[in-house]
């Protein structure tokens, strides 16, 4: 029954991807229901009674539904077509990862508050962290459209979705105001799982492949502020760091996990 409803999830997210930007409010509508559908079953197959399934599938299924979340929220006071063709197939992809690779189930007893929080809090770093590397994809290619010659390229409908985007400007006020949000989270995330790493993960803190990535994206996006702050970089050096930084990101839980989980096999807590 879930694994048809994950699928109906992706279908829905699917079908908004393609649907006429001239039908905004039934894009609105079915994305809404679509993630509130993603959201329940989500919450049905991860939270068991005293146990928590993880795995690298869930946290990405689960960063992709907050991301759906962003786009909604930010396309009700910018029109973000383009964000839309980037997010809702992601989404769709990551919507059906749990039903093909469920990871396994952690209890919960013994296991303290901390724990819960710092999964929560972990999980929204990267989902705005997520969406910010998919505003960071669209400004590299708004910009390159703009370089590029009147009636040079055929305009698909992707390029229309592009030419109306918000003003790069906007866009990267936007940018940036997810980057600092996400690095507020992502430094929480950091500081529980150093300070409280007996508690969570019942070890010492130690420096792992985990801790040295998570730490690398934290100096990354870190360094891209404090230079944004004190040297005004803007443009291609924004965009740089904001993948870069994200693409480490991706690779301190989700490219491990998935490479122990599904490659090597090995059950993981």
């Amino acid at each position: 029954m879930q694994t048809s409803l994950f699928v109906l999830v992706a279908l829905l997210y699917i079908g908004c991807t393609f649907l006429p930007s001239s039908r905004r409010q039934t894009i609105s509508i079915v994305v809404a229901a679509a993630w509130l559908l993603h959201g329940g079953v989500l919450w049905a197959d991860v939270v068991g009674p005293e146990e928590l399934r993880v795995g690298f599938s869930m946290m990405l299924s689960a960063t992709l539904w907050v991301s759906v979340a962003a786009y909604w929220l930010e396309n009700r006071n910018y029109t973000l077509d383009g964000l839309r063709v980037l997010v809702l197939p992601m989404a769709a992809l990551a919507a059906v990862l749990p039903a093909i690779f469920p990871g396994n189930m952690v209890p919960l007893n013994g296991k303290s508050p901390v724990f819960l929080w710092h999964i929560v809090i972990s999980i929204l770093a990267y989902s705005t962290l997520t969406i910010a590397a998919f505003h960071a994809v669209l400004m590299v290619l708004q910009e390159s459209r703009l370089h590029t010659r009147p009636g040079g390229v055929k305009a698909g409908w992707f390029g229309l979705a592009l030419d109306r985007l918000p003003a790069l400007l906007t866009m990267e006020k936007l940018l940036f105001r997810l980057i600092a949000f996400g690095f507020f989270l992502l430094t929480l995330t950091v500081l529980s799982g150093v300070v409280f790493s007996e508690e969570l993960f019942n070890k010492a803190f130690k420096w792992d492949h985990k801790t040295i990535f998570t730490m690398l994206s934290w100096a990354l996006f870190g360094l891209l502020l404090a230079g944004r702050r004190w040297q005004g970089w803007r443009g291609r050096t924004a965009l740089s760091f904001t993948l870069t930084g994200f693409a480490v990101l991706l690779l301190a839980y989700v490219g491990s996990r998935f490479v122990l989980e599904v490659v090597l096999h090995r059950v993981l807590v």
